[in-house]
């Protein structure tokens, strides 16, 4: 998978000395070990890698078509390597007994190690099927953590139902986060949307307080 040697190529050459020999060890073990040693290589990502930020080697080759939208700016060396160690795991093994391994990675980790899942979950191999997920963490009170599904992530355009959707973006407007982050909200946009933004308009309005100056994107779809 050319995101998989996009990821794999981009960290090595980012990495040298013990970091890069435990990549190389990492990467076995999420291509070839049991559930525990992924696990393992996904929560030490952070202690063996560090968290800088992450480049690409050949800019414009990542995300993949499907993803597109798909932001990496504020990604980490250690939110890359986790999505690397997940596409791995994916392309080793048989696609339920995999997107079980790639739960639990979720399922077991730290509020951190959630966060780098959530950013890459659209290139994961039929990402549909974690729907009940991503939309689940978005309840979350956690902000950066509903920021790695918020913001320049292609998947809630992708996936989310309607009245998700509409939910994301107005708890985005309510946590002051930029209406202009999330992907695809002017195709996405709905009366309902537009109804339910007005509404909070008003409501802001009537006690005296500012209004988001960026709420109009979020009403575009008002005479859908």
């Amino acid at each position: 998978m050319i995101t998989r040697q996009v990821l794999q190529c981009s960290l090595e050459a980012r990495l040298s000395g013990e970091a890069e020999r435990w990549l190389t060890t990492a990467i076995q073990d999420a291509l070839h070990g049991d559930q525990p040693a992924l696990l393992r290589a996904y929560t030490d990502a952070s202690r063996a890698l560090g968290r800088l930020l992450f480049t690409l080697k050949e800019p414009g080759s990542f995300p993949p078509p499907e993803a597109a939208g798909l932001s990496i700016e504020s990604w980490t060396i250690e939110d890359a390597a986790r999505l690397l160690f997940l596409l791995c795991r994916a392309e080793s093994y048989a696609p339920e007994s995999g997107a079980d391994d790639l739960l639990a990675c979720y399922d077991l980790g730290d509020s951190r190690e959630q966060q780098s899942w959530l950013k890459g979950v659209a290139v994961l191999p039929s990402p549909e099927r974690y729907l009940p997920v991503v939309v689940d963490a978005c309840r979350t009170n956690i902000l950066p953590q509903f920021q790695a599904v918020a913001c320049g992530n292609p998947y809630p355009s992708l996936y989310f139902p309607e009245r998700n959707f509409n939910q994301l973006v107005l708890k985005a407007l309510f946590n002051g986060v930029r209406l202009e982050q999330i992907v695809g909200l002017s195709a996405r946009a709905n009366a309902e949307l537009a109804r339910m933004a007005g509404d909070y308009a008003a409501e802001r309005l009537a006690a005296g307080r500012p209004v988001p100056a960026d709420i109009g994107l979020a009403m575009t779809g008002a005479a859908a």
